[in-house]
């Protein structure tokens, strides 16, 4: 009885069940998908927008007022920024496009020391002139200059 129950598993597994065609999708059209995707973002974005509104309206005074308090302290954390950023810049001469690189960072120590590294790439800069340069210094007198001279004076 167990070869006949062994036997009949194994036909079982060897008949493989019937296979459904496959069928290939047909090209996708991406313009009219990509104008469905559009209009459903239309439409969540006046959703959320309402959503923000019916929010706002049901926040309480203290929430409202807490609000307004982090956004106050927001500014001035920023305002505090700025005015470091701009007392660094002065204390060590940046020109305007040099304390423009300070803007993005928020550390004082990092401020200062990018500012003395500017500082002196900008001093570096002016100690690299010439102060004669391209001028022709008098060399002494030559006989042919000379005559050149008296030749074509003014004799006014």
């Amino acid at each position: 009885m167990s070869e006949s129950t062994t036997q009949n598993a194994a036909t079982e597994n060897t008949e493989e069940p019937a296979q459904a065609p496959v069928e290939t999708p047909a090209e996708t059209d991406w313009k009219s998908e990509a104008r469905k995707w559009e209009q459903r973002a239309k439409e969540n974005s006046n959703a959320a927008q309402r959503l923000a509104e019916i929010e706002e309206a049901n926040k309480s005074e203290a929430q409202k007022a807490a609000d307004r308090e982090a956004a106050a302290t927001q500014r001035a954390v920023e305002a505090e920024a700025r005015a470091a950023r701009r007392d660094v810049a002065l204390e060590h001469g940046l020109s305007k496009d040099d304390a423009a690189l300070l803007d993005n960072l928020t550390d004082e120590e990092a401020m200062k020391a990018l500012a003395v590294r500017l500082a002196s790439a900008s001093e570096r800069g002016k100690t690299n002139r010439v102060p004669g340069e391209g001028a022709n210094p008098k060399s002494k007198e030559d006989p042919m200059q000379e005559f050149t001279r008296r030749l074509f004076k003014n004799p006014a």
